[in-house]
């Protein structure tokens, strides 16, 4: 079965107390249960990481290549700072697609900027917890479009 890797950056661990005005009532556990499940019945397993320590987020992605087909990241403050995240996803042959919560764009204007972005696959803001499941339908379909690039 193949497998993704759900990755949540600093404070994520505080969904369903924090700002719930913004990211809503769901816990990050929540999060997790829910995802996996999504991933499940696609046919993938997912695997679920947070932490508020960049070090272990650049960790986790390094690991990623030839075990996850790819990965759904909230690098959350991290995607606004953080040069090392960038570098370390332009490192890895595994796609990689940026999710927040909340719009980004309608918010301060220093989270306006994504250091992530450019080297991600794509960008999902702004949806919720259906931007995740949006991700994972995303890197699956892109993950078939490999595997038939293969067999062509």
């Amino acid at each position: 079965m193949n497998r993704l890797l759900l990755l949540n950056g600093p404070n994520m661990n505080l969904l369903g107390t924090r700002e719930k005005d913004i990211y809503g009532a769901y816990s990050l556990e929540d999060l997790e249960n829910e995802l996996h499940q999504f991933s499940v019945k696609k046919g993938y397993t997912m695997d679920c990481f947070q932490s508020n320590h960049e070090g272990e987020l650049i960790d986790q992605i390094h690991a990623a290549s030839g075990k996850y087909v790819g990965i759904v990241f909230n690098p959350a403050a991290y995607t606004h700072t953080s040069i090392a995240i960038r570098d370390a996803i332009k490192a890895i042959q595994v796609p990689v697609i940026e999710v927040h919560m909340s719009n980004v764009y309608a918010r301060e204007t220093f989270r306006h900027t994504s250091m992530i972005a450019p080297v991600c696959e794509g960008q999902i803001t702004g949806l919720g917890i259906t931007g995740y499941r949006l991700a994972v339908l995303a890197l699956i379909d892109l993950n078939r479009k490999g595997e038939n690039d293969v067999n062509t």
